[in-house]
């Protein structure tokens, strides 16, 4: 069947209300049976059919009203059910059976090992029964699930418990749930199996107690008081930052090992991929545990910002995405660093959402189309969704901001709403015209500011223009309104604003936009609305030097010719913490281009050499040594790449590890990391950040001696694998001993095969170890990940061990990916197989083939060619999206 294409402007609400929704799951081994009881209203008396969205489902019983309905009654096709003559108020009555066993696309009900659960957003709940499989139908759920009490002694669905009970004489046993309000189908959940839990409370700020639950296999429920304690805090700033308070009794969250995403915000029973919620210092780095944090946090906030208030339809899915996705980058800010959760979330956007927007698969935030939904859950949807929300807080301040919200929510309350109620309630609060900032929803690609600097005396001007390439369906763009944060700085100090005037500056500021200083600080936000924006500097310092994007308040980007030395000056002394670290990758990035014949790599030496020095006196404030170790990472070849299209790929990887050798030969590197050895381990910012500058250090360490000192490197690093006593650090020193180019391949495999008899059981500690291999770049790369995918721990139905095998050496190996064309041509079977299996984890699999025209013209044609070939395939309508796309 030819796919369809659904487009925004062809929306239309569905004809009936679901006020009521009854289910009744009969769960046993090959079979689970799904009955269904729908009170259906008519809205309008038109005489429209009743039409229901169903997937692979074996209908076995429909009724009206109590009535079996004649064949001719109603009509049946692949994808829905459609009964004639309904009344204007009706009960209808179905009974499906459906495999949860042989469902390896993990959407509906599917059978994790030993556990059924659930994942419907945002068309799955068409695989369990016929319904409105949409997020503008809400109705109030009551579910029973009835299953063996020995194999599944927890059955759980959203809401409140409100009847359980023993069932016959065979040790089946039934739970009731009720869930009082209403919500679309995409947020149901069930969950049955042998679960271990994990209890607490929260009083709310009403005085209200709410009861907390983690459930988890046995075996993993050690690792649930890191989230348990995640999500009391989640609660408790909601409340106080947003006004927003939980409204059932009880909160639950599952543990679950085969999961698409990485959690679902299911209505008062959360599912989590494990990778998002386990989180002990033997299973989970650092970074694993910082993304734990985000995650629980998101899903918790989902119910007001996506269930208590829903999309209308898929295009709306920014929404509730992005806004969420801003809340939650909000709460780890507060929780943790601010400056280091900007630097993470841009340097996501700049890694994979900016490729995304320069690409075929382009779309604005709001999309005006697409085949298949799945396919929009995308970095564009929730990290610039992200970002557009974190413009309008800007634009508006947090007062102002917070009222927005406030009535956001009020209004919509209970309902399935669009972006445009969300911007008309920022619009209503504050009195601000945000019509032109509409266009962020609207345009796709990401606007770039060339930036020109002229000086003549005391007077500094920057011109500002900017553009936007064209996208797929968008030859020509509006300008954006960018809000522009920009700071001047001399002798480390700031110039501009309030802050430039108690430091004795008398800085004038002109400009053909509005500028505002809306912090009272030494940053003015410049609002950027036309092609050309020009702002004048009067009474400037001689050694100004401007800082520009401060905090990264627009997702833009940037060129602004700067003199190398310009930019470690900045690195070093700017005033806006992620300003130091944007001029160091920028002055990294020249380095490995070598765009300046050679001066920006010494430069960059002098920075790492600085930073080295700086860091022995950095304070243990939980920011400041994690603010070097970010400065000392080098910019990824992905987003060297998008910086200079047409580039070999292989020699941006040649550059990038040479310009690493020789930082490694320009500081003690090894002293640097001694001085942040930590004691037992704990997961404190100052750990954290200690342990993140050691790594670094080590890093580079680790470059020097392996072609110096090479029996020493190894000797350093196997110590630390013995002796670490958390998985951050073993983890750093496996990835540094299999790195190492003097270890024999004998050793590495015996280093290998030991870590793996050590921590064969914990499936997230394997997956890390899958990922170490994946990743490094010594030659012979794809041998061994094709030797590792016969490995007894690889499973291609389980989307942990994807990710952590297969699409981490085709998208973050490009070393030995882009070595020729047999990565490509083994990455394309796997799609072809995995698309058989699970079609959305094939499809973003596709995604590291989609950017063939970023690459050099040879090898660009060779991706091309793997492209093709897989159109000619047989393929999902998830897959054959992307694949269409990309060659279009």
């Amino acid at each position: 069947m030819t796919p369809q294409t659904t487009y925004r402007n062809q929306y239309r609400a569905f004809a009936f209300d679901v006020p009521e929704t009854r289910l009744d799951f009969d769960i046993r081994d090959g079979e689970t049976v799904v009955r269904s009881e729908l009170t259906v209203v008519r809205r309008q008396s038109d005489g429209e059919a009743l039409v229901l969205n169903g997937d692979d489902l074996d209908l076995r019983h429909i009724a009206l009203d109590g009535v079996p309905l004649e064949g001719n009654e109603y009509s049946l096709d692949d994808q829905s059910l459609t009964i004639f003559d309904v009344p204007d108020r009706c009960r209808v009555e179905l009974t499906v059976a459906i495999q949860p066993e042989d469902n390896t696309a993990l959407e509906g009900l599917y059978k994790s090992r030993t556990l059924f659960c659930t994942q419907c957003e945002p068309e799955g709940f068409r695989h369990i029964t016929f319904y409105p499989d949409r997020p503008d139908v809400l109705s109030r759920f009551t579910t029973t699930i009835t299953a063996d009490a020995a194999q599944y002694p927890v059955l759980l669905a959203n809401g409140n418990r409100i009847a359980s009970a023993d069932v016959d004489e065979a040790g089946r046993h039934t739970a009731t749930w009720h869930d009082p309000f209403p919500k679309p189908a995409y947020l149901f959940a069930l969950v049955a199996g042998d679960l271990a839990v994990l209890e607490d409370e929260f009083v709310t700020q009403s005085g209200r107690t709410v009861a907390l639950r983690i459930y988890s296999e046995p075996h993993n429920i050690g690792q649930c008081d890191f989230p348990m304690a995640v999500l009391k805090r989640a609660m408790r700033w909601d409340e106080e930052r947003f006004g927003r308070e939980y409204d059932l009794d009880v909160f639950m969250i599952v543990a679950v090992e085969d999961f698409n995403f990485g959690a679902m915000e299911n209505k008062g029973l959360n599912i989590f991929n494990t990778s998002a919620i386990l989180a002990h210092r033997d299973t989970a780095t650092d970074e694993r545990f910082q993304r734990v944090e985000g995650v629980v946090a998101h899903e918790y906030f989902h119910n007001w910002s996506g269930n208590r208030v829903t999309c209308r339809d898929w295009f709306q899915l920014s929404l509730k995405e992005g806004f969420t996705v801003y809340r939650d980058q909000e709460f780890s800010a507060d929780m943790n660093s601010a400056v280091l959760k900007r630097i993470e979330d841009v340097e996501i956007l700049r890694d994979s959402q900016f490729v995304e927007d320069a690409g075929p698969l382009a779309h604005p935030v709001r999309p005006d189309s697409y085949v298949e939904i799945s396919n929009f859950y995308t970095n564009t949807v929730y990290e610039k969704g992200a970002e557009v929300v974190r413009m309008i807080a800007t634009l508006l301040g947090r007062e102002r901001f917070r009222a927005g919200c406030d009535a956001y929510f009020e209004r919509h309350d209970g309902a399935a709403v669009t972006i445009e109620d969300f911007v008309q309630a920022m619009e209503d609060t504050s009195g601000i015209d945000l019509a032109r900032f509409r266009r962020w929803y609207e345009q796709s690609g990401t606007p770039l500011l060339t930036v020109a600097e002229a000086r003549g005396g005391d007077t500094l001007e920057l011109v500002i223009r900017q553009s936007c390439q064209p996208t797929p369906g968008q030859d020509h763009k509006q300008p954006f309104p960018i809000p522009l944060a920009l700071g001047l700085l001399s002798d480390g100090q700031d110039a501009l604003g309030d802050a430039g005037a108690a430091n004795g500056f008398d800085v004038v500021c002109d400009a053909n936009a509005e500028v505002e200083n809306p912090n009272a600080d030494g940053t003015l936000v410049v609002g950027v609305e036309e092609a050309d924006t020009i702002v004048t500097l009067r009474n400037t310092p001689a050694d100004a030097e401007v800082s520009l994007l401060r905090g990264f308040s627009a997702p833009v980007k940037v060129d602004y010719p700067r003199e190398p030395a310009a930019l470690c000056r900045l690195a070093l002394t700017d005033t806006d913490l992620f300003g130091r670290w944007d001029a160091a990758q920028t002055l990294f990035g020249k380095a490995i281009l070598d765009t300046d014949g050679g001066s920006a790599e010494q430069q960059a030496l002098d920075l790492a050499s600085a930073l080295a020095e700086a860091a022995l006196d950095a304070p243990d404030d939980g920011e400041a040594k994690a603010l070097i170790a970010a400065c000392l990472d080098l910019p990824g070849e992905n987003q060297i790449q998008e910086q200079a299209p047409g580039t070999d790929i292989l020699a941006i990887c040649d550059a990038r590890n040479g310009l690493a050798e020789r930082i490694g030969d320009v500081a003690d590197w090894l002293a640097l990391a001694e001085a942040n050895m930590t004691g037992p381990f704990q997961a404190t910012l100052p750990d954290m950040a200690r342990r993140r500058l050691k790594r670094q250090a080590l890093y580079y360490a680790m470059k020097h001696l392996d072609r110096t000192n090479p029996d020493r490197a190894r000797d350093l690093l196997t110590s630390m694998l013995a002796e670490s006593d958390n998985l951050t650090d073993r983890a750093a020193a496996l990835r540094g001993l299999v790195g190492l180019e003097s270890l024999s391949t004998q050793e590495r495999d015996t280093h290998l095969d030991v870590f793996y008899r050590q921590w064969s059981s914990e499936a997230l500690v394997v997956d890390q170890w899958f990922s170490v291999q994946a990743r490094n770049s010594l030659p012979g790369g794809l041998d061994r990940v094709q030797a590792l995918e016969a490995h007894e721990a690889f499973n291609l139905r389980n989307p942990n061990k994807v990710r952590a095998l297969i699409y981490a050496f085709a998208l973050h190996n490009p070393r030995n990916f882009h070595d020729g064309d047999a990565g490509y041509r083994w990455l394309r079977q796997r799609i072809v197989d995995l698309d058989a299996i699970n079609p959305q984890v094939a499809a973003r699999l596709a995604r590291a083939l989609v950017v063939w025209r970023r690459h050099d013209a040879a090898r660009g044609a060779t991706m091309r060619t793997s492209l093709q070939w897989l159109q000619e395939q047989d393929l999902s309508t998830d897959t054959r999206e992307v694949i269409d796309k990309a060659l279009a």
